[in-house]
């Protein structure tokens, strides 16, 4: 089998990656092709992998390029992790709608800075997807790279070409919830539909029982209130004690959503304040402010460089291998390995993943992407259709999903106005001309990647 990932500079994602893959044996022999821009990150992704392979003795061939061309011929798989701009630019995206008192811990998804992401990946991203349908058309095509949505949207819009949006946050929420209730996380199931990074979990189920229940209780003891243990002990005779680890003090606003429409969202306060900012203005969360002193962007970014910093070091043998990414389940990084295997041997397991609705969720419009349960089968992926999607959910994210439409519009065809459109609908913004003049300083600090907006400097 031969797999490319295309952002390979991507270390420490690419670094798991290949852990998985030489803790499955029985995906090999393999031809990992590394793809990047950047030839510095390319050798350093090279060179670690080398490593990392010769130190296991996997049956994986390496081959690196800048040019993605040399490289897809022949591929059974083609991932893209790439980051246009890198970490400098994600700083840009947050820090110059900061100056305009728009706060984000994130800003890879929406908002403002999601939004200015968008404009320099879609048209990348698009590329790579009209060269994967030329090359190696029959190639499973997955995409990790934000934001996911407007992203995966743009490429079926543009090409046409199959792709299958990844991320592990759906998976690790539901295995947080198992964790909170007290039960193994492989008896626990769910239904779930939404956009990436705000995806609702509308039903959890423990061996086919509704376990709200006891989520619920767990709220209770939480807050110091009375809990009918009775009940709980005939119904969930085999509960154990919850994990300390995922407790309701940690995301306030995600299990207010919950308290409003018994459903929690995927991923977590620090993603999905960001699709509400109406509710945090100035980015005042709970006596802090977003991306500053909780969930600090600069943070985020500054802890980036340096594990950078750590893989360089390890390829070029300055320090020794971390063996402690050899110390999991494989798969337990991203999915896409257990996803590959299930759809080479049809064993039907389901995963949450980023598809065209087409009807799988009847109250959301059919043309969008979704963040779904899918069957992995040996034609590819096939959703779970979802009769019964709450439609006070389905509200929340229609309003977000005309955003998104408009923010793909813009980032095709490199219209200012589309761009000031999509960032009033998001409603971060709510002026015009404050939509026109940030709209303008976020492509202008981008402009060295915006070919679409600067045509004539392409």
């Amino acid at each position: 089998m031969k797999l490319v990932l295309i952002g390979a500079g991507s270390a420490v994602f690419t670094r798991g990656l290949v852990a998985d893959l030489i803790l499955s044996p029985e995906m090999g022999p393999l031809e990992l092709g590394l793809v990047d821009t950047e030839p510095e990150a390319l050798q350093v992704a090279e060179d670690l992998c080398s490593r990392m392979i010769r130190s296991r003795d996997a049956d994986i061939r390496v081959i690196a390029d800048i040019d993605r061309r040399e490289v897809l011929p022949a591929a059974d798989v083609v991932v893209t992790t790439i980051g246009v701009g890198g970490r400098r630019s994600w700083e840009a995206d947050v820090l110059v709608p900061r100056e305009h008192g728009i706060f984000q811990p994130v800003g890879d998804t929406v908002m403002p800075g999601g939004i200015s992401r968008a404009m320099r990946m879609i048209p990348a991203l698009v590329d790579i997807a009209r060269d994967v349908g030329s090359i190696c058309p029959h190639a499973q095509f997955y995409n990790y790279s934000n934001p996911m949505t407007a992203n995966c949207w743009a490429i079926l819009e543009a090409t046409g070409v199959p792709v299958t949006g990844l991320c592990h946050g759906t998976f690790d929420v539901q295995r947080r919830l198992a964790s909170l209730i007290g039960a193994p996380s492989k008896q626990v199931s769910s239904l779930y539909a939404g956009i990436n990074h705000l995806t609702f979990i509308f039903d959890l189920r423990w061996h086919g029982r509704d376990a709200w229940p006891i989520v619920r209780a767990r709220l209770a003891e939480e807050h110091g209130q009375p809990v009918d243990t009775d009940f709980l002990d005939r119904q969930f005779p085999d509960m154990a004690a919850p994990s300390q680890s995922f407790k309701v003090s940690d995301n306030p606003f995600s299990w207010s959503l919950f308290d409003s429409y018994d459903a929690y969202p995927a991923v977590n306060d620090r993603h999905v304040t960001e699709f509400f900012p109406e509710r945090f203005p100035k980015g005042q969360y709970f006596g802090k402010t977003l991306g500053v002193d909780v969930f600090s962007l600069e943070a985020t970014t500054a802890r980036g460089d340096q594990n950078f910093e750590k893989m360089r070091a390890q390829a070029r043998g300055d320090q020794p291998l971390d063996e402690g990414v050899f110390n999991r389940t494989p798969g337990e990084h991203e999915q896409l390995v257990s996803i590959i295997k299930a759809i080479k041997e049809d064993t039907r397991r389901v995963f949450a993943v980023n598809l065209r609705n087409n009807g799988a969720v009847p109250n959301l419009p059919d043309d969008a992407v979704l963040e779904l349960p899918a069957i992995a089968t040996s034609g590819g992926m096939r959703p779970i259709q979802i009769l019964n999607f709450p439609d006070p959910l389905a509200a929340i994210l229609t309003r977000k999903l005309a955003a998104t439409r408009v923010t793909v519009d813009a980032a095709m065809a490199g219209n200012r106005h589309l761009l000031s459109e999509a960032l009033l609908l998001d409603g971060a913004v709510t002026d015009l001309d404050m939509a026109q003049i940030l709209g303008e300083k976020l492509i202008e600090t981008h402009r060295v990647h915006l070919p679409n907006f600067y045509p004539l400097e392409a």
